[in-house]
């Protein structure tokens, strides 16, 4: 039990990121330290409360993105991009593997001035660790739309579909290798 007696929630914090399918993006920010929930839905677009249908056709403006609700005295905003960074390539113009167009553009939407100011340091010393450029945008937030609810965690309710098998479990593990999330720990069933 702490010595603190105090009743005051923790002050959460949001970070919106896309960097392909938001499937792999929630997958990734859910196993961080710091980080209470991770909701997957659209943004970046002229489209009111889109679809998943509508984002499809690349005509909305609208990006794939998470929503990242995490405690700044856990896990910093830089701490978060820097696993942003590592779980996609943010070399490829509007596409991550075999998902391409404007939906699954590379971005990080800032939610005000202090992130807007980290984001673009992050990106500039990131930018050394890459042999081709960065192509991620930095675009103020304006909405986020939650995407219908079947697509929230999708992993988690979702590991055998191919896409997750095959696509975000090999992602996961090769971050877990280089240490950039926690492998999960196993719980037994009694």
């Amino acid at each position: 039990m702490s010595a603190d007696k105090s009743t005051k929630p923790a002050k959460t914090e949001i970070a919106t990121l896309g960097g392909g399918c938001f499937w792999c993006l929630e997958a990734v920010f859910e196993r961080l330290d710091g980080v209470s929930k991770v909701e997957s839905g659209y943004a970046g677009g002229k489209t009111a409360d889109p679809t998943y249908a509508e984002i499809g056709t690349g005509t909305t403006g609208h990006a794939e993105v998470v929503q990242i609700h995490f405690d700044p005295k856990k896990i910093g905003y830089d701490q978060i991009l820097s696993v942003f960074w590592q779980c996609h390539d943010p070399t490829t113009l509007n596409r991550q593997g075999n998902d391409f167009g404007t939906q699954y553009r590379s971005t990080i939407m800032p939610h005000d001035k202090q992130q807007t100011a980290i984001a673009e340091q992050s990106r500039k010393e990131w930018a050394k660790e890459f042999k081709q450029p960065i192509v991620t945008t930095l675009e103020p937030l304006k909405k986020f739309y939650k995407a219908e609810v079947h697509h929230q965690d999708y992993f988690r309710l979702n590991p055998g579909v191919p896409y997750c098998a095959f696509l975000i479990e090999p992602k996961l593990k090769a971050l877990e290798d280089k240490k950039v999330i926690p492998t999960p720990q196993k719980t037994h069933k009694k």
